[in-house]
């Protein structure tokens, strides 16, 4: 099967739209694609380069032809479900940051670059005569074609959405701000009280590193956004979500795209990257907070006049 990268790049920029359906919704691509420059991104020279290292540092987890084993597959329609409506910036990042995941870290940034290379090649992306450099704006600017998903009837109401997965994953994200998801647990820190209550933040750090949570947690946050605008759902009152409204889909919107600034920050194990990008998490919950939730004329029964909700 050919590669579903081997046609069009996308330049970033073009504005993204969530799209609501009778049957399928997604954050959809630029509707107008610019084709791989004749020149290419990079040389064969550099993917050649690439090729020798994936052998040596990649091929054990991912396959010596690319096609997954212990980690995914790096090239093909599984490749580009995962990496679709990215920026190379963030596929740089992860291998720079991440890979491999028992020795992370250690990679330089022209071998990062080599080994983008050699991924781009796989996937039959035309090759040029200047090397690809590791270069934020350039990388950037690079994205590679998103994808559709189908939707299925809704089985909760928004707010049971709400505090089942956008509330404790947001919290897992704002408790970087204060603490560190690179330090080691102290003994006999996670699970303290655990008979008495149910930790959201501490409920994997006996499985996972802090850094996992905190990508599992921008993750969830991203994908989950668009079940906002999943058709036939209803608020906690009874009203249907206003799925087909022009400021509801733009608050969905900075949801989703706050969860990827969140994995994004998560990716460079920095904490402040983290923690500043929180803000961004903070602001798009404020927004529909504002004109959807926050209804002022409660009443003893109804103090937070929850009846109110779900309209402008």
């Amino acid at each position: 099967m050919p590669s579903l990268f081997n046609r069009y790049l996308f330049p970033l920029g073009k504005s993204y739209a969530l799209m609501a359906g009778a049957a399928v919704f997604a954050l959809s691509v630029p509707l107008i694609a610019q084709q791989v420059p004749g020149r290419g991104l990079y040389s064969e020279v550099q993917a050649e380069r690439g090729r020798q290292l994936y052998q040596s540092r990649c091929a054990p987890c991912h396959g010596a032809s690319m096609g997954g084993g212990l980690a995914p597959p790096l090239t093909g329609t599984t490749f580009a479900a995962a990496w679709g409506g990215k920026p190379l910036s963030q596929l740089a990042s992860k291998i720079r940051n991440t890979m491999p995941p028992d020795d992370s870290g250690k990679l330089t940034l022209p071998q990062v670059v080599d080994l983008v290379a050699h991924l781009l090649r796989a996937d039959r992306i035309p090759a040029g005569t200047a090397d690809l450099a590791y270069d934020e704006k350039i990388l950037s600017t690079v994205i590679l074609p998103g994808r559709r998903a189908v939707v299925l009837p809704p089985a909760g109401n928004l707010a049971q959405v709400m505090r089942g997965i956008m509330f404790p994953s947001s919290n897992m994200i704002f408790n970087v701000q204060t603490n560190d998801p690179g330090l080691p647990v102290a003994k006999g820190a996670v699970g303290q009280g655990a008979s008495q209550s149910f930790s959201w933040v501490d409920w994997g750090a006996g499985i996972y590193k802090g850094w996992e949570i905190v990508d599992y947690a921008a993750i969830a946050v991203a994908d989950s956004a668009p079940l906002m605008l999943t058709p036939g759902r209803r608020c906690e009152n009874g009203r249907l979500v206003p799925v087909n409204r022009p400021d509801w889909i733009r608050f969905t919107q900075e949801m989703a795209q706050a969860g990827r600034a969140a994995y994004a920050a998560a990716q460079t194990r920095s904490q402040e990257a983290v923690s500043d990008s929180s803000n961004q998490l903070s602001d798009s919950c404020l927004h529909c907070h504002e004109v959807y939730r926050d209804k002022p004329g409660g009443t003893a029964a109804d103090p937070s006049n929850k009846a109110a909700r779900c309209q402008p």
